[in-house]
């Protein structure tokens, strides 16, 4: 089943940009908000942004910052400050009618593929430990990503885990 989602991830583009923005927000609860010219931004500093395609309508997508990014989330910038090489998770969803289809893990292979084709050895990620996100924590876990660091956000009201995956050379 991995080889055929992966035929259907590509890169996002400004027509996606509906659809990424509801997915966003259906998953609001975990990620911070984004509005169309918040996306915009990302889009351009992105080192990689790529949708999931299910029947041809976007159905996840990932969108993932390099090192020397102008993005001013303070887990980004945990990362900027201790790593000189990364490539930073910012937002991961899969659309809640497609859970299960391991639509996610097939976005973050292709982009442990990416890492070792652009010579990157860490991939970054957060998720919020308080209030717990236990699904995002296992989902990481099986992935190889382990705990570098915590920090408070939002004002105290979110505890994340900081996430490091390394990533072996060809």
């Amino acid at each position: 089943m991995g080889e055929r989602l992966a035929s259907i991830i590509r890169d996002a583009g400004e027509s996606d940009f509906d659809a990424i923005l509801r997915l966003n927000l259906e998953s609001e609860r975990f990620l911070s908000p984004l509005d169309r010219a918040r996306l915009q931004h990302l889009h351009r500093q992105a080192a990689y942004h790529r949708v999931a395609l299910i029947d041809g309508a976007v159905a996840a997508f990932l969108l993932v910052l390099r090192e020397g990014a102008d993005y001013d989330s303070p887990n980004y910038r945990w990362f900027a400050d201790r790593y000189p090489q990364f490539l930073y998770i910012d937002r991961v969803v899969v659309d809640a009618r497609q859970q299960g289809r391991r639509l996610g893990a097939a976005l973050y292979r292709d982009l442990f593929e990416f890492a070792r084709a652009s010579g990157v050895r860490s991939v970054t990620c957060e998720f919020d430990v308080d209030p717990p996100n236990a699904a995002s924590s296992a989902f990481h876990a099986r992935l190889g990503f382990r705990e570098v660091g915590e920090q408070w956000i939002a004002q105290g009201r979110k505890k994340v885990s900081l996430q490091e995956a390394r990533i072996a050379a060809r």
